[in-house]
């Protein structure tokens, strides 16, 4: 066994501990810095207008605190306090051509002044509301969804599997400690969960409850052993898969509640001696795995029309019959009459009509 002490664990778990957050998929805006910037920028520019439109008819204004005529720093004081609503009144419009100008330019000028302002304080607090309402919402309606817990090769490869079987984006939850890898998640659609999966409330952000299926890919065998232990403390009906770089360690994963467990060295170890011995089988092997293009394997329920019939004589290629929780091969005498409650493993041709039936029960156990 190559998984370390439980002291090592708990450090490694301790090290871990980053604030946790939910994060939905939303469109690409302008960083928040920048949108203020801007906005200041803008505020800024209708302030200097004003200075200059009031220092242009200074003559028009009257200063109560002194007899001298209006300068550019009392325009500049006049834009500010009456951009701001402050308004004094020390200084006063009285010609009639400074008044018009009051209604009619800077009136207009004080009113964008407050929009730009106030508007980037109104829009952050909406933002906030908007994204709190979402995330509520999301985690009211979701049930039955996906989580993968890793979204590095293996996850990314398994989520384009079995999004392209059928599976909307809006049922997948992705959980990784790496804010940046959540991040790419949000941006390909999927929700994310930033935070360490080996710790319950991780999982319960997720809605691990209301799962109905758990994809485990970590990077490590011994972070796959503890999130799967978690996963099923948890929830006990999901299907569970998890995958391992050392094949020693799969009987681990299968005692910790995974229904099936996959060794990523091993098959890729075994794909490249095909490759040597039957590259044109190797091709074959590698189509059949990646779904949604050329031939693959589809796991569907037996149709009333074909009850009773043996597999061999069926115009589908039915590679195996799963009857209740056994995997049979197409020519076990036990199979030779399909039952209504049998599902066929079978080869086609990818049509876009083609969508696998995803199937609730528990994965068979050897």
């Amino acid at each position: 066994m190559k998984l370390p002490g439980h002291d090592a664990i708990a450090r490694q778990a301790g090290e871990h501990l980053v604030t946790h957050r939910v994060k939905l998929p939303r469109k690409i805006v302008e960083r928040p810095i920048r949108q203020v910037g801007k906005r200041l920028s803008l505020a800024l520019l209708v302030l200097c207008a004003t200075v200059a439109i009031v220092y242009a008819d200074r003559g028009g204004y009257q200063d109560s605190g002194k007899d001298a005529p209006m300068d550019l720093i009392a325009a500049a004081y006049y834009a500010t306090v009456t951009l701001s609503t402050t308004g004094y009144g020390d200084i006063t419009p009285v010609s009639d051509s400074a008044r018009l100008t009051n209604i009619f330019v800077i009136t207009p000028l004080r009113v964008i002044f407050l929009i730009i302002l106030v508007g980037t304080t109104l829009e952050v607090l909406t933002e906030r509301t908007r994204e709190e309402w979402r995330l509520n919402r999301w985690r009211s309606t979701l049930r039955d969804h996906t989580i993968v817990v890793g979204f590095g090769t293996k996850g990314r490869s398994a989520l384009r599997t079995v999004c392209a079987a059928g599976l909307k984006k809006q049922q997948v939850v992705v959980v990784d400690p790496s804010s940046k890898v959540i991040d790419a998640a949000t941006a390909d659609g999927y929700a994310g969960v930033v935070g360490d999966a080996t710790r319950s409330e991780v999982l319960k952000r997720a809605e691990v409850q209301r799962a109905r299926q758990i994809i485990v890919a970590t990077q490590r065998d011994d972070t796959a052993v503890l999130v799967t232990l978690t996963a099923r403390q948890l929830n006990r009906a999901a299907k569970i898969v998890a995958a391992v770089r050392e094949e020693e360690n799969a009987p681990l994963l299968k005692q910790s509640g995974a229904d099936a467990v996959v060794t990523s060295a091993s098959a890729a170890g075994r794909l490249l001696g095909l490759s040597v011995l039957s590259p044109a089988a190797s091709v074959v092997l590698e189509d059949l795995i990646q779904q949604g293009s050329g031939l693959d394997i589809v796991e569907r329920p037996v149709i009333k029309a074909e009850v009773g019939q043996d597999p061999r004589e069926m115009d589908d290629l039915v590679v195996s019959v799963l009857r209740g929780h056994r995997v049979l091969a197409y020519d076990d005498p036990t199979v030779r009459e399909l039952q209504l409650t049998d599902r066929l493993i079978t080869i086609v041709r990818t049509t876009p009509g083609t969508r696998v039936i995803p199937d609730t029960r528990p994965l068979p156990q050897d």
